[in-house]
């Protein structure tokens, strides 16, 4: 339970334990044993078994009884009332308890078969692949959520190391079909496609022709050839990937011209292009969707990304993941308000 909530609670009790106290100091002509009926009200709370609701009803109804030997001259009836009270109370508050434990087996259910549904979808990525030593990070906005529509997934084809990472517009289910129909098709076109730009243009037919709305997703799609020291980078609408090389410096990988997200393509006509940057041993490509680059400050100030990434050092691509994602939740004011994927790839020999 919240610390605040814990804090209402024990203020609530504390108000009982004086009401009660009242009681006792004024004398055998006035009672407030109706409120006890609030006992097992505040119990039920924070309880996860039917049984605390229960007996904290029957120690309201003893104490009922014993202010009402004390409260003699006050009319059976306000006493026999404040026991119905209490005990109509207790019984609405264990039948609450019951209801909620039962919604949360539901939704733990639920939740299990979503994170085993997210597992089968974002399948593991290997640490390192042909050139490039990898990690990737997940992050849900929800600490409750298990399932998004951020994509993810790393190849070793023919045509050298492939990267894909995207972002679904939406989130529940319906975005992770979404994600599940781009994911099967770049696993199936990344191996057979040599040309880059024509691999995001097979992804984006396929998105268009398999979504039932509007839905399209941003991506970024790499290839690091298997004898070149460069890497070659498709971008379809989604924020630029960044290059910090192992001098120090960081420069975004911007397209040579707008292309739209994946299932857009056919609005406006414009072509995938692909931008060649030559790499260097040490060099490390972040990939990363909006819930990185759009966190905000108090002061509703974007986070510096490509500034962080400078502070953290020449760190493998696990430690600068790590390092990146603590930096961002504790940048953003009200905590992390969309998914967060990244990608990080360092270039070796």
């Amino acid at each position: 339970m919240p610390r605040r909530s814990r804090r209402l609670l024990t203020g609530a009790y504390a108000l009982i334990a004086v009401a009660v106290l009242v009681d006792l100091l004024t004398g055998p002509k006035t009672t407030v044993s109706p409120i006890l009926a609030a006992v097992p009200v505040l119990a039920a709370a924070d309880a996860r078994s039917a049984r605390v609701p229960l007996v904290a009803g029957a120690l309201a109804v003893v104490a009922v009884v014993l202010l009402a030997l004390g409260n003699q001259d006050v009319s059976a009836a306000v006493h026999v009332e404040a026991v119905a009270a209490v005990v109509a109370v207790t019984l609405a508050s264990t039948a609450g308890v019951i209801l909620t434990a039962s919604r949360e087996r539901v939704l733990e259910q639920v939740r299990t078969v979503a994170e085993a549904a997210q597992r089968a979808l974002l399948r593991p990525v290997p640490g390192r692949i042909g050139r490039l030593r990898i990690g990737v990070r997940y992050l849900a906005a929800a600490a409750e959520a298990r399932i998004g529509g951020d994509l993810y997934e790393v190849l070793e084809t023919p045509y050298g190391t492939r990267v894909l990472l995207g972002d679904v517009q939406g989130k529940g289910l319906a975005a992770v079909e979404t994600a599940a129909d781009v994911l099967g098709a770049f696993r199936a076109d990344a191996r057979i496609e040599p040309d880059l730009a024509r691999l995001a243009e097979h992804l984006d037919s396929t998105l268009a022709q398999s979504r039932q709305d509007e839905r399209f997703v941003t991506a970024v799609l790499l290839t690091v050839p298997p004898a070149q020291d460069l890497v070659e980078v498709v971008n379809c609408g989604h924020p630029p990937p960044l290059l910090r090389r192992r001098s120090g410096t960081v420069i975004e990988v911007e397209p040579p011209a707008y292309a739209p997200p994946l299932g857009l393509r056919a609005l406006t006509g414009v072509a995938y292009r692909g931008r060649t940057v030559d790499l260097e041993p040490g060099d490390l490509l972040l990939l990363y969707t909006d819930g990185v680059s759009e966190a905000r400050d108090a002061d509703d100030r974007f986070y510096p990304l490509a500034a962080r990434l400078v502070s953290f050092g020449a760190e493998e691509p696990d430690v600068v993941l790590d390092k990146l994602l603590a930096d961002v939740v504790a940048y953003s004011a009200d905590g992390m308000t969309d998914d967060a994927a990244l990608l990080a790839a360092r270039y070796r020999t």
